[in-house]
């Protein structure tokens, strides 16, 4: 795509914004020659399209991913190892573009889309240095003159499935583990975000990956089913690595016995987040704000559910919502802005079915209304949205309503109050999920008692960001399994093991 005059905003490289498929190291359209349309969230209007590929596009991509496979798995670990650090330095290098796409796609402030940016290039940098630790093993069993090698291997093409969230964060976490590990990709980003996964492909064959290495199918959220479920049956796909709800991960993991191919599920929260009398309530305060407003509250990992001592409560809500009143809602492009549109109208329609439904049963509203709003768009123009929230704080929550049982992803909190350790423990395990949990206090002998009782694949003490490169990723539950990022196992779920058992001569 050259550098149109109706795009929105400018970049510093125009070629960095590309509107095509990548297939084989080639932009290409999809062979119905049909393209859906980009919608800028803060302004619901529409500044770009892609190609809106099928399953009759489907096995070009894996036909092309399997050729490369064959000659990619035999690439030396150090030469891997460059190929993603060259990518690193490039998205750094194009690091305001990026950001400047991801924020028009996504409608989170630029200030968020750099700090997902610095984020996402974390697996980069760990992933190239994992390139180099594969090992297998050799041992010496029981029986005599024998010795048992374990040799580690590719497993073959990975697909990556990629929510609209973290667009970079997300397919650097994925793709990292599977080039360092030597297997190649297709991806299917999110028909809200797919300019940003061409971006990255761009940066791609620019750090030097061979053709057909890193592949990009886009579509619409129409064909999004059909071209899911083709990349998921083909016959030369190995691995599925898929990032979203419970909902649709149940159904990629079935898809994917059928065949009985490896997978690797990242799906819904409804996370906890305990702050005792005991902790510090500032520091929990810093933690709460930067974890439950990020992104306008779209994260798996976000605050769903806030549990507060009865000793605190009073003074945590207060500090809470005189806190939120500070942020500034508006488009992501525009200075000053800390909280952006939700990416998705549905977004705002479950939040205000979840708000309805916990004031009829007696919560209170102690900031905000609960409701959609329009904004301006982006200075330009007169484009208004429902995409807007303001922020959303209600107290005197219950077990019995629908933001207990349910994710939200928007910005709204519920505020619970609990007396007990063992009570706060037993509401926030009583939930189908298992994401993340997150606890707020100084007494260390329930900080050990957490950590094992707390039923979730991760727990943050003291901390409201745990999600890190180095450690793994993955939750419990209706929440998923397998794990991304972290030592050794984000790049196992990569790998076949295989197990060769030598016989040595007795003079041996």
């Amino acid at each position: 795509m050259s550098q149109a005059p109706e795009l929105p905003f400018k970049l510093n490289d125009a070629s960095l914004l590309r509107d095509k498929s990548y297939v084989n190291a080639e932009w290409v359209e999809a062979k119905s020659g049909k393209r859906f349309e980009v919608i800028d969230p803060g302004s619901d209007k529409t500044w770009a399209s892609c190609p809106d590929n099928g399953p009759e596009d489907v096995d070009a991509a894996v036909e092309a991913a399997h050729a490369a496979f064959q000659i990619y798995r035999k690439v030396n670990p150090r030469q891997r190892a460059h190929l993603l650090l060259a990518w690193h330095q490039l998205i750094e290098q194009n690091k305001d573009d990026l950001a400047t796409i991801m924020t028009w796609e996504t409608g989170k402030p630029l200030a968020e889309a750099h700090g997902e940016i610095a984020y996402a290039q974390s697996f980069t940098w760990w992933f190239a240095g994992e390139a180099e630790r594969i090992q297998g093993s050799v041992s010496v069993p029981a029986a005599p003159n024998r010795r048992v090698m374990i040799v580690k291997q590719p497993i073959g093409v990975a697909v990556a499935l990629v929510p609209w969230n973290f667009p970079i964060a997300m397919i650097l976490r994925k793709a990292g583990a599977a080039f360092a590990a030597g297997c190649t990709m297709v991806v299917k980003p999110s028909p809200e975000t797919p300019l940003t996964c061409l971006a990255l492909a761009e940066l791609a064959a620019r750090a030097g990956f061979a053709p057909g290495v890193f592949n990009v199918l886009t579509t619409s959220l129409a064909n999004t089913p059909a071209l899911s479920e083709a990349l998921c049956l083909h016959p030369h796909v190995h691995k599925v690595t898929f990032t979203g709800s419970t909902r649709v991960g149940k159904i990629v993991a079935g898809l994917c016995a059928r065949n009985l191919k490896k997978c690797t599920l990242e799906l819904g929260g409804n996370c906890p987040f305990i702050v005792f009398g005991d902790a510090n309530l500032d520091q929990a305060l810093e933690q709460f704000m930067a974890l439950k407003w990020r992104h306008a509250g779209q994260a798996c990992i976000t605050a769903n559910r806030l549990y507060v001592q009865s000793s605190v409560y009073e003074k945590f809500t207060q500090m809470l919502v005189e806190k939120t009143k500070g942020l500034v809602v508006g488009h992501g492009s525009k200075e000053g802005t800390t909280m952006g549109p939700v990416t998705t109208p549905n977004g705002i329609k479950k939040a205000e079915a979840q708000v309805s439904d916990a004031l009829n049963l007696g919560a209170k509203l102690v900031l905000g209304s609960g409701k959609g709003s329009l904004k301006d768009g982006a200075g330009e123009g007169n484009g208004v949205s429902g995409y807007f929230m303001e922020p959303t704080i209600l107290t005197g929550m219950t077990k019995d309503m629908l933001m207990t049982r349910e994710e939200t992803f928007a910005p709204v909190c519920g505020i619970y109050s609990f007396d007990t350790e063992e009570e706060a423990v037993q509401w926030a395990n009583d939930t189908s999920m298992g994401l993340a949990s997150y606890a707020f206090t100084k007494n260390m002998d329930r900080v050990f008692r957490l950590s094992e009782n707390l039923e979730a694949g991760m727990i943050g003490v003291n901390t409201g960001n745990s999600s890190a490169a180095e450690s793994p990723f993955g939750g419990m539950k209706e929440s998923g399994y397998g794990k991304e990022s972290g030592k050794d196992v984000a790049v196992n779920e990569y790998l076949v093991s295989k197990t060769v058992t030598i016989t040595l001569e007795d003079h041996y």
